[in-house]
Parts: C-alpha cells; structure tokens; sequence
C-alpha cells in the first residue's frame, strides 16, 4: 500500500472542542436541580412563564456544578459563542464583542435548563439559542433605529446627497421578489390598522411585519444563506413575541390567508 493511500484511509482525530466529554457533563450538570417558576411570585398567577424562576438544589450541588461547568463546560461554552457571533457576523449595534459575548452567554444560562438531554445533542440546542438571540437583537435593534430617526436627520442625509436630487422610482430596482413581500407587509399593516385583533394576532402581525421588511438581512446571517428556513423563522417569532408555538400558530391563520390572497392576485396577474 502506498503512502498516499495510507493517508487516506486514516481517521480523522477527534478535536471538536464540544464532544462526548462536554455532552456528559451537560447532563451531569442539569441533573444537580431545576430551575422552575416561584409560585410566590405575583406574575405566577397571570403568566407562569414570566414568573422568577428558583433552583431547587442544594448547597453541595451548587459546588459540584461550579466545578463541572469550570473543568468541562467554561471553555467550550465560550468558544462557541464566540465563533457564532464571528461566523455569522452577528454583532448589535453600539456593543463590544465581549459585551456582546457576555450577553448571550447570560441567556444561554437561563435557557440551559429547558434541554431535553433524551432527544437531542445539547451542542446544537444551545448554538441555535445563542445565535437566535443575536439574531433577535440585530432585528428588534434594526426596528428601534428606523423608529427612532428624526425627519431632520433624514431631511440632512437626503439634502446633502446631489443623487437626491432626481426623482427616483422605488420600485425600478426591486425584483418581483422584493415586490411581493413588500406587498404582504403592506396587507399585514393595513389588517392591523383596519381589524379588531387579539393579543396573540397584534404580536404575530407585528413580528412577521419587523421580519419581512427585513428578510434580506435575516437571510443573509443565517447558515442556510437565502434558503427558506421555517423551523429557524418560527423560532424568531417565538423570541420576538414571548409566545408558545400553538398560541402562533393561532395567531398566524389571519395573516396565512392573506399571504394567499396577495399570491392568488399576482399569479393571476401573471406576476408569479
């Protein structure tokens, strides 16, 4: 045998900083108490899940989970975040990089305890965890900056621009693509402003609303590039609204029907 072939045929060495001995010590790690909602708390009554949370262990289990975390968990927790935020360009506005870094490690620690440790590997839970919440706060960031910018400061941009001068048609450079999610958007707002909603239906119009008018930018930090990712949407909608999955889903019927509309009308129109 060649030595060409030998190389070949060698196993590749494990180096994964998140393996088998970080995903023991997760379950070792969750095992030593729960964090579960204080019923002492007054927001118990009205909304379990917006209650406090208490951890039921021990003294003993305090320390013996410190010193899991530190010997197994600390480094690799932290290299994984770290090589989300950089891999997927995931920095909001006015924050530095180990703020940003220190933010999500601080929610991933109040979420750790919801893995189902029995179904899936804790590795690829907690990176979609970290990166949908970066990705949350890049959107809800983006939606505040747009609401919070003067009509002088706008007026100023515009002024001093000579190409503003010339009148510009929006819709010259738009794909029929752009055209069409521009028009649901626009449906979406108008139903909100015309119909009486519930709580439920004014979240989940607001949050598709804050991701259609931004679907290039979501698009372009998600791994899948401008594949349609529904599990990846539906988990920002649940960020952004603080709903469960049935509650969207209740939510979501107005504005399925809508979508269908707007589709209906621009394949008649042979615009589809």
């Amino acid at each position: 045998m060649s030595e060409d072939q030998k190389k070949r045929g060698r196993k590749r060495v494990n180096d994964l900083y998140f393996g088998p001995t970080q995903e023991k010590a997760v379950i070792k790690f969750l095992s030593l108490g729960v964090m579960i909602p204080d019923i002492n708390d007054p927001k118990f009554k009205t909304d379990p899940e917006k209650a406090r949370e208490i951890w039921t262990g021990t003294t003993e289990d305090a320390f013996e989970r410190e010193r899991i975390y530190n010997r197994d968990l600390k480094d690799p927790l932290n290299k994984m975040i770290e090589s989300i935020i950089r891999r997927y360009k995931l920095y909001p506005k006015g924050m530095t990089f180990e703020d940003i870094h220190t933010d999500t490690l601080s929610f991933l620690a109040t979420k750790m305890s919801k893995f189902d440790f029995d179904n899936k590997k804790s590795y690829s839970y907690f990176g979609t965890i970290c990166k949908n919440y970066l990705l949350g706060r890049l959107i809800k960031d983006d939606k505040k900056l747009k609401q919070n910018i003067s009509y002088e400061d706008v007026y100023k941009v515009v002024e001093d621009n000579p190409e503003n001068i010339y009148h510009i048609d929006e819709d010259e450079d738009k794909t029929p693509l752009d055209i069409f999610i521009g028009e649901i958007s626009d449906s979406i707002k108008e139903e909100m402003e015309t119909t009486k909603l519930n709580d439920s239906e004014l979240k989940v119009g607001d949050a598709l609303i804050t991701i259609l008018d931004n679907w290039e930018e979501i698009f372009e930090q998600v791994e899948s590039g401008n594949k349609y990712n529904k599990n990846l949407i539906l988990s920002y909608i649940r960020e952004i609204t603080g709903l469960t999955t049935k509650d969207i889903r209740l939510g979501m019927r107005r504005y399925k029907k809508i979508y269908k509309l707007v589709k209906d009308d621009k394949i008649d129109r042979g615009q589809l």
